[in-house]
């Protein structure tokens, strides 16, 4: 239900502000502040992805996690694509997204919701899951190979 809200509302936002907006600033003040937002937003992506790695490389040597870093260069990263985005509102959130102390409120509640799985591939994520452990065999008809009896594949199996 959210993503289509988000899908049908944020358009139908972003052209109302732009109509409102536009009337007031005039057409050109409208398109210079589009284009300058998305060339601000690839210049941004640009240097995030470089820090990005930088970051990581230098987390690694120092074998430290790089989540924290790497959560904020994500968050950068988020906004530099809403200032590609033509429109007022993804331009003003992404500009927000650029504050150091918003960002590092939104990766707190974020990291709050998300529980890390500590056991490995497989493992539940979540606390008081029911884990069901199994082991299987694949069996196989008692038909002799080359009786006219055999059963044609199930094309559940890779025959």
């Amino acid at each position: 239900m959210w993503l289509f809200v988000l899908v049908l509302g944020l358009p139908l936002l972003e052209i109302a502000l732009f109509v409102v907006i536009g009337g007031w600033i005039g057409l050109w003040a409208t398109l210079a502040i589009v284009l300058g937002t998305g060339v601000v937003g690839v210049s941004i992506i640009r240097r995030s992805g470089m820090r990005a790695m930088a970051d990581l490389q230098g987390a690694l040597q120092a074998v430290r996690t790089p989540m924290g870093p790497m959560a904020d260069r994500v968050v950068v990263m988020m906004a530099g694509i809403l200032l590609i985005l033509p429109g007022f509102f993804t331009d003003a959130t992404g500009l927000l997204l650029l504050i150091p102390p918003l960002r590092a409120v939104l990766i707190a509640a974020v990291a709050s919701r998300v529980t890390v799985a500590s056991a490995g591939y497989g493992a539940q994520a979540r606390r008081g899951a029911d884990v069901i452990d199994g082991e299987f065999f694949e069996a196989t008809p008692d038909i002799d190979q080359g009786s006219e009896n055999r059963l044609p594949p199930s094309g559940w199996t890779r025959h």
